[in-house]
């Protein structure tokens, strides 16, 4: 059970890396941008003079006066200054690329875990999991854990507003056992009262209703909001899909 969460966790880990550095993370830095100011919404993007408290620009008549030397040396000031900038910066986006991998990767590992503790159960009731059957159950993961979810809590865009967060992980939780209830009973329950105890799980979450907020607004563009939404839920599922089926091949392999 270990060893097919991990191989498959980190596989999986691997993959929604890659996905979110191609499709999410220059949402999320936007987003982080509009947060902070750097950006602003309807009015382009802020100078970099405005944002370190320098006006880069003005240049007095004494500056434009002095001698070659002093010009030289400062352009070369300025150009050891933006190399160290640059190296400061390079190395603050890898060691946020590492630990977002590395995030990725302990996150879909228990996952993982909790998907082969569910094979373990089936199998307990003479129900064999392989790659179709851990497939299967990977998308109903994502449905679960994030699909049914974004129905009313949408991934969530820095520099957007969201209503209060101990309500919305509550709910999130109860939509989330619900939904696997749900999803559960739908595949493995017989009968007409399998049936309905699926449908009323499914629903009730959304019955209730998510957190709102009383108004909105937020200094993110909502097109860069929606867009994060939508490519987030996609690389879910792409990424749910390969850890069910990894682990179900895992799973099934003989020992």
């Amino acid at each position: 059970m270990l060893t097919s969460a991990v191989f498959a966790g980190f596989a999986a880990g691997l993959l929604a890396a890659l996905l979110h550095f191609a499709f999410v993370q220059k949402l999320i830095l936007l987003g982080e941008g509009y947060e902070t100011g750097v950006l602003v919404h309807f009015n382009g993007v802020a100078t970099s003079g405005s944002l370190n408290g320098h006006d880069h620009t003005a240049i007095s008549v004494a500056d434009a006066a002095a001698p070659a030397t002093t010009e030289a040396a400062t352009a070369t000031q300025a150009d050891g200054h933006s190399h160290e900038h640059e190296a400061v910066e390079e190395g603050s986006a890898l060691t946020r690329n590492a630990w977002t991998s590395l995030f990725f990767g302990a996150g879909y590992v228990g996952y993982a875990l909790l998907l082969v503790a569910g094979y373990g159960l089936a199998e307990a009731f003479g129900k064999r999991v392989t790659l179709r059957e851990g497939l299967l159950w990977g998308i109903a993961g994502y449905a679960a854990l994030q699909l049914a979810p974004a129905m009313g809590l949408e991934p969530e865009l820095p520099g957007t507003m969201a209503a209060d967060l101990t309500a919305r992980q509550i709910w999130w939780l109860g939509t989330a056992i619900c939904t696997a209830g749900g999803l559960g009973l739908l595949g493995y329950g017989k009968g007409v009262a399998s049936v309905i105890g699926a449908v009323l799980l499914l629903a009730i979450p959304h019955v209730i209703g998510a957190p709102e907020l009383d108004s909105y607004s937020g200094v993110a563009p909502p097109e860069l909001a929606s867009a994060f939404a939508a490519r987030s839920l996609a690389v879910g599922l792409i990424v749910w899909s390969a850890l069910g089926a990894l682990s179900g091949w895992f799973w099934s392999r003989p020992q």
